[in-house]
């Protein structure tokens, strides 16, 4: 025996002398590791390391498909190198969001004849650069491009035109008033369009020059899928009426997948849409999302009858006489395949107004029974409504109970107010009006009424004041211990809107919070810790932050955190978590997308000392009305922060402040960074929303302009 055990000593002391290197891993291992790795980076650096990774680099798996979205140190040199060496072998390449590379950049992939799929979205592209790139790329099937002012489809060669007549799938970003390269794309499967014209095209008669040529169109009898998204904006309106249209003249008849999705005022329902619903009900529907005026309860009915979406957006689209998830419910149909569901601002009607707000209550009991019936949900997006638990004393029965049972859950938004164990202690009634309306605001002191102060478990000592705290977030952990794997979350006080609209002038009175959100503070936030795996989290419009000491426990426990983005916390008349915020900042190691929104923030320099700590930074939005900031301590921070390549600020300073800022890090920084966008401008100056026309639209739908992003697309199946 002992024999047996210095034998087993021997071995462990051999063991530990050997030293293992990364070469020594399997082909498998590596190239499951090679694939995280830019493809820039992993053909022009990696495969000279050693003769090892020079072989693994020529596998075709990691040849065949380059992706150089948000690859943002990927300069024009680099892309040509890559695809001048991997041209006979790349079948996939995604340019998406690449909006610095040059044209003649983007002429290079002619090089690449065996092309299958080709995103060109936000790149630069003209009708002549187009007609060259089709002509080159006849085995082209999947096609992602921007259609700009100027576009002409009689540019584009016989070449060309044929390659399009092969498309099966096809992305268009509509810039301009246009049916782009659709009339002909006869054989599309699958056609997504986003409608991104500005106002300025109506006075031009853009849309009236395309009903002249309406009849070109093509019909689309092999089409499956449909989608168009909107920004707001009556000209784009009328651009997807006349897409539309088409339909009326022939339905597809295998069309599994209809989204549209129109911000604000919805247009009249076109005369084409009653056949395309018909010929969709004899379909099992993978997706479907219309307008709130017009979805009613008969076509979702009918839909659902024929087998559940996998993807279901019925964003406001509840109206006196027809709760959709009353609907889905009562349909008697098996609701297992929904994976995404978007029930932002659906409830049941207007809450009591002896609850000081005005907005839609969310249905809890059909909420509760649709997770029983949805048990495999990934998605979920309750927000833009109220949730006010009032459950009977002895029965717990509130919606984080109900949440916690779906186990799959990755994405999930919720109103604040659904965060809340009871109703607020002293909720302002008529006689005391402490909403942000009030004459006698500003005039009390700053200690919030009836929110208890939070303290830190570092400070806590136990006793009444620890089980007080316990007893707040009793109602949050069935949630964190029923969906720990949640990756994404989003808090969004109902009513919330963004001081930073698209195409109105900014906002300078921000809404009334909830009194129910009063109950959410810094206890609430320290809870969410426990999500270990988050990597996105949203807080909006949250009054019960007092100092944001919960922010600091909060980002401790979530060390996986990528995406953060903060608006109107604590109290609107002064930022009263800046120190919270600094120490918050520190523990963010992983962090690379920052967006804060709040009135009177003070860019001072130290906020930026702290925020170049975080060294994985990549993406950065400040907005404040009332806001400072120094333009030497901003001028440090992008210098020191080499991998910032988005800095957005739109604060207090005069407009010359502001340009000479940004012209300073443009001019220092863009021959070191080429992906750099600086935009730096006064957030109530009249030609703001001239100045967001102007930004790529990856950076601006993705973090600059605030909105609720949960369950909002449709996930990959």
């Amino acid at each position: 025996m002992d024999n047996q055990i210095e034998a087993a000593q021997c071995c462990s002391d051999s063991v530990s002398q050997i030293s293992v290197s990364i070469s020594d891993f399997s082909d498998e291992i590596l190239l499951n590791i090679l694939r995280f790795i830019p493809s820039h980076d992993l053909m022009l650096s990696v495969n000279r390391v050693c003769r090892k990774f020079r072989i693994l680099c020529l596998d075709k798996t990691l040849r065949a498909h380059i992706h150089l979205h948000k690859n943002y140190t990927a300069n024009d040199d680099a892309v040509k190198r890559v695809l001048k060496n991997l041209s006979s072998d790349i079948q996939t390449l995604d340019l998406c969001g690449c909006y610095w590379l040059a044209g003649s950049t983007v002429d290079q992939v002619t090089r690449c004849k065996g092309l299958v799929s080709l995103d060109l979205s936000g790149c630069r592209l003209t009708s002549v650069r187009l007609s060259h790139l089709l002509s080159a790329l006849q085995s082209l099937r999947s096609l992602a491009l921007d259609v700009g002012p100027g576009f002409d489809l009689h540019q584009v060669s016989a070449e060309g035109k044929s390659a399009l007549s092969r498309l099966q799938e096809l992305k268009q970003t509509l810039l301009t008033p246009s049916y782009g390269v659709v009339p002909c794309c006869s054989a599309l499967r699958i056609l997504r369009l986003y409608l991104e014209a500005s106002e300025g095209w109506r006075e031009a008669g853009g849309c009236a020059q395309l009903m002249v040529g309406q009849s070109s169109v093509p019909h689309y009898q092999n089409l499956r899928w449909f989608s168009a998204r909107l920004a707001p904006g009556e000209v784009n309106r009328t651009l997807l009426a006349l897409y539309l249209a088409v339909f009326s003249m022939r339905v597809p008849e295998g069309l599994t997948g209809l989204v549209l999705s129109v911000p604000g005022p919805a247009p009249p329902r076109p005369v084409a849409m009653t056949a395309l619903m018909e010929s969709m009900v004899g379909n099992t529907v993978s997706a479907l999302q219309l307008p709130r005026t017009w979805l009613d309860g008969a076509i979702l009915g009918r839909v659902i009858a024929h087998g559940c979406p996998a993807y279901l957006n019925i964003s406001r689209c509840s109206s006196p006489g027809f709760n959709p998830l009353h609907v889905m419910l009562s349909a008697g149909r098996d609701l297992s395949p929904l994976r995404s569901l978007n029930l932002r601002g659906c409830g049941r009607g207007p809450i009591p107004e002896s609850c000081g707000k005005v907005g839609e209550e969310m249905d809890a009991e059909s909420v509760k029974a649709l997770t029983e019936c949805c048990p495999h949900l990934v998605h979920l997006n309750l927000s833009a409504t109220h949730y006010h638990h009032t459950a009977p004393a002895g029965q717990d029965g509130h919606l984080c109970g109900a949440l916690g049972r779906l186990v799959d859950l990755r994405s999930l938004a919720l109103p604040v107010c659904a965060l809340a164990q009871s109703a607020p202690v002293n909720t302002p009634d008529s006689n005391t009006n402490l909403t942000s309306g009030s004459l006698l605001l500003g005039l009390k002191k700053s200690n919030r009424i009836g929110v208890p102060t939070y303290r830190p478990r570092t400070e806590a000592t136990g006793g009444a004041c620890g089980d007080q705290q316990q007893d707040r977030t009793l109602c949050i952990q069935p949630l964190l211990q029923g969906c720990p794997h949640l990756v994404e979350l989003e808090l969004i006080g109902a009513g919330f809107s963004s001081a930073l609209p698209r195409n109105e002038p900014a906002m300078r009175k921000d809404p009334a919070a909830c009194p129910w959100s009063h109950s959410v503070g810094d206890g609430e936030l320290a809870a969410l810790g426990g999500l270990k795996f988050l990597r996105k989290l949203t807080l909006a419009h949250l009054p019960g932050v007092l100092k944001g000491t919960g922010l600091i426990e909060l980002v401790q426990g979530c060390r996986e955190l990528q995406s953060l983005s903060l608006a109107n916390l604590g109290s609107l008349k002064m930022m009263n978590y800046t120190q919270a915020l600094l120490e918050t900042l520190t523990y963010c190691t992983q962090l690379r997308n920052l967006r804060l929104e709040q009135p009177y923030f003070n860019g001072s320099a130290a906020f930026f000392e702290v925020l170049s700590k975080c060294q994985q930074l990549r993406r950065l939005c400040l907005v404040s009305r009332q806001g400072t900031f120094q333009p030497s301590a901003v001028t440090a921070f992008m210098q020191s922060c080499v991998d910032v390549i988005m800095c957005h600020m739109f604060m207090n300073g005069t407009l010359v402040t502001c340009k000479m800022l940004q012209k300073t890090l443009l001019d220092s920084l863009s021959s070191s960074r080429p992906a750099l966008s600086v935009v730096i401008y006064p957030l109530l100056h009249e030609d703001l929303d001239n100045v967001i026309r102007g930004m790529p639209l990856c950076h601006l739908d993705e973090i600059t302009l605030f909105k609720s992003r949960v369950a909002e697309e449709p996930m990959k199946l």
